[in-house]
């Protein structure tokens, strides 16, 4: 096999590789890795330095990696890599209540993995290890190039392909390529891509929690009026915490030393994991929506967060992200197959037909979930208490629900399948 710095003649034009892809986050190395297997050669262009990617420590980020996510990681040779560092959802609980006022409203949603025949719903895993993991496929990978430490800075469509300019000055050749480099995805705008969102005024608080007690594979999701406090479980007695809040109390609470924000955080937080303490870093961050108007321009395409930003609210983000790298992917093999130019606008709109009924329906589900939960008006309350009681009485509603949470519903693209 050829070395991935060698030029590939395409269309006419001399190409660095066949696929160039601005970030090196998780979709971009997902993708990339995709990608080769395919035969494809690509190169992975991230602004932080190599190392710092690596290296990096604790710092209390995970994700809730549903099961059709876990498909495509055991399929691109991730998931063997990181399976012993990640924690089986066995259930999920949610239950609508406001701190330090009592009882939680008897109205709640009960999943249990035990509903569905494929196993566990999904499987939590701190960003630490997915990133080490990545980064070590990609360097095994003789058809992926890494360039790291080195921003775009302009992207210029030529005959037969696109090409990019670095901060340092060097220049790369393509016939793709693909933005997943973020909200504020620099891909997108130099595409000419807009976008719609809104901000929802509310910050999240981000850290992991030891306790005393262990979790038994269980997430819980409590809704307040002043945004969703998700519980989620680690390996050992450990729980990542994303406790959103308005945004002004948000910054009064992350401005708190650790024991004066356990003191505000335990009411919500409840005991039925016994003592709490904090472990690692605490981090926030503003909650938006943003989507990108379209995924596809010009021998361009968007994938991750430069394609959608969504809320936290149900834990779709990477997993709506890593959607995007199969969906790509497949759309791309299979032009590649055929003999067609992979980089051609009618086949990247056959990714964007794919992509965005789904990206649609998901933007809408959280963005009225989170209004509908940050709401303290009584009406509202008990119609969505009522609501979520009622789903959880039919068996098959419910298992629907876990399924979809799963990423089991739609047209899956191969990498996701059984």
């Amino acid at each position: 096999m050829d070395n991935p710095a060698t030029s590939t003649i395409l269309r006419g034009m001399t190409h660095d590789s066949d696929i160039l892809i601005v970030g090196g986050g998780l979709n971009g190395p997902a993708l990339a890795l995709a990608l080769a297997q395919a035969g494809q050669r690509v190169t992975v262009i991230d602004a932080l330095p190599h190392p710092v990617r690596k290296n990096a420590a604790f710092d209390g980020r995970a994700y809730a990696l549903a099961l059709a996510s876990v498909r495509l990681l055991r399929a691109i040779g991730i998931w063997d890599r990181i399976a012993a560092k990640a924690q089986p959802m066995l259930e999920i609980k949610v239950s609508d209540g406001r701190a330090g006022t009592g009882p939680l409203s008897p109205f709640f949603l009960h999943f249990d993995h035990g509903e569905i025949e494929e196993g566990p719903m999904g499987h939590m895993c701190e960003d630490r290890f997915l990133r080490r993991a990545f980064l070590d496929a990609m360097s095994q990978e003789a058809n992926i190039r890494q360039i790291s430490g080195d921003a775009v800075t302009a992207q210029t469509m030529v005959p037969g392909g696109v090409e990019v300019t670095l901060s340092s000055g060097k220049v790369l050749r393509s016939g793709l390529l693909i933005g997943s480099d973020g909200r504020r995805s620099g891909t997108a705008e130099r595409a000419g891509i807009r976008r719609t969102g809104w901000d929802y005024g509310q910050t999240a608080l981000v850290c992991s929690i030891a306790h005393e007690k262990p979790h038994h594979g269980i997430a819980h999701q409590f809704f307040m009026p002043s945004g969703p406090l998700a519980i989620l479980p680690l390996p050992g007695n450990v729980s990542s915490i994303v406790w959103s809040e308005t945004t002004a109390t948000a910054a009064s609470f992350a401005a708190l030393d650790d024991a004066d924000f356990l003191h505000v955080l335990r009411p919500r937080f409840g005991d039925f994991l016994g003592e709490i303490a904090i472990k690692g870093p605490r981090y926030s961050y503003p909650l938006g929506l943003s989507l990108a108007n379209h995924l596809v321009a010009e021998r361009v395409a968007l994938v991750g967060d430069a394609a959608h930003g969504l809320h936290p609210v149900a834990g779709q983000g990477l997993n709506a992200g890593l959607r995007d790298v199969a969906a790509l992917a497949h759309v791309l093999d299979e032009a590649r197959r055929r003999g067609e130019d992979f980089a051609a606008q009618d086949v990247l709109e056959r990714y964007q037909r794919w992509r965005r009924f789904d990206i649609q329906t998901l933007a809408l589900a959280t963005d009225f979930s989170t209004r509908l939960f940050s709401s303290d008006n009584p009406l509202l309350r008990l119609g969505r208490d009522l609501g979520m009681g009622a789903i959880n009485a039919l068996p098959g509603l419910r298992r629907g629900m876990i399924r979809e949470a799963a990423g089991l519903t739609g047209d899956l693209p191969a990498l996701m399948r059984r």
